[in-house]
């Protein structure tokens, strides 16, 4: 009986699921290997060929005491600390900073460009990421609730006149577009200018930051040689947070509006369809029976 129940589990649904996954994993991993190891290689060869080429002008200098040196740069870089530029660089730890990296962490981005160094900051990031975490999921799904909840008033639709059903279509479809316009599109436009990004990495950015992938390998407000403004940061991070909220406004809203565009549409449709037919049958000529020769 145990096994039977594991083979029905498993032949449920479950099994071609889990095979599409994970032929979707080794798809991935294919294209991410094909599209990323040869320029992995390259750009490994020419940092070593830079470290001899340093080694030949400095000659002062071997290959340990360059190798110590590398290992301090990236012992620095762990920390949140920038090797471009001097000490006068903005601290990665004031205020500003610190809001947003709260806010990388409660969405759970996490870039990985900044994490606590001390103990202290690392069990109290443990502990506010167990609060913060759980606060910040039910505080979107509560926002999304709600908005379903101020829809409910699109529910008496088949009983409402056809010039209100299309101004209804038209003020979601509006709602939707400026949203997406002032939330989604232009803070990465904007991102793009201040960074000095192409517009495709403002627009990646944003997507690896709200789809909460959060790679570190772009990240506003870090590069020493621009002068940002005190809140440029945390800007970003209640931008994130808008968009997070935003995104779960948007994704009840799709759904909704695509059928009830069907439902204007369908109705439409079939009623012309039989305008048009009726004609059409009452004109049509009588089958005649032919005569069949023996």
């Amino acid at each position: 009986m145990p096994h039977a129940r594991l083979c029905s589990f498993l032949g449920g649904g479950l099994l071609p699921l889990l095979l599409a996954y994970v032929c979707y994993l080794l798809l991935g991993a294919t294209i991410f290997q094909a599209l990323e190891k040869q320029a992995e290689a390259q750009s490994r060869g020419q940092f070593q060929f830079e470290k001899l080429r340093f080694l030949e002008n400095y000659t002062c200098l071997d290959q340990r005491a360059l190798e110590e040196f590398v290992q301090v740069i990236m012992e620095a870089w762990v920390k949140g600390v920038n090797p471009k530029g001097n000490s006068t660089n903005p601290s990665n730890w004031d205020f500003g900073s610190s809001f947003f990296f709260a806010g990388t962490v409660v969405t759970t981005i996490g870039y990985g460009n900044l994490a606590p160094s001390t103990e202290e900051g690392q069990t109290f990031c443990v502990f506010y990421a167990l609060v913060g975490i759980p606060l910040n999921a039910v505080f979107l799904n509560h926002l999304g609730k709600g908005l379903r909840a101020r829809l409910s008033a699109l529910e008496g639709w088949e009983d409402q006149s056809r010039r209100s059903q299309i101004l209804q279509i038209l003020g979601l479809a509006l709602f939707v577009i400026l949203g997406t316009v002032l939330i989604l599109i232009f803070p990465p436009i904007v991102f793009s200018h201040v960074e000095g990004w192409s517009i495709s990495e403002g627009f990646y950015f944003a997507f690896i930051t709200l789809s909460t992938i959060g790679f570190g390998d772009y990240v506003v407000g870090t590069d020493p040689s621009k002068h940002y403004i005190s809140v440029y940061r945390s800007l970003a991070a209640i931008w994130i947070l808008l968009g997070l909220a935003w995104l779960a406004v948007v994704l009840p809203l799709g759904p909704l509006l695509l059928h009830r565009c069907f439902q204007l549409w369908l109705p439409s449709r079939s009623l012309s369809l039989k305008e048009r037919g009726a004609p059409e049958a009452e004109g049509l000529p009588r089958l005649q029976k032919l005569p069949v020769s023996a």
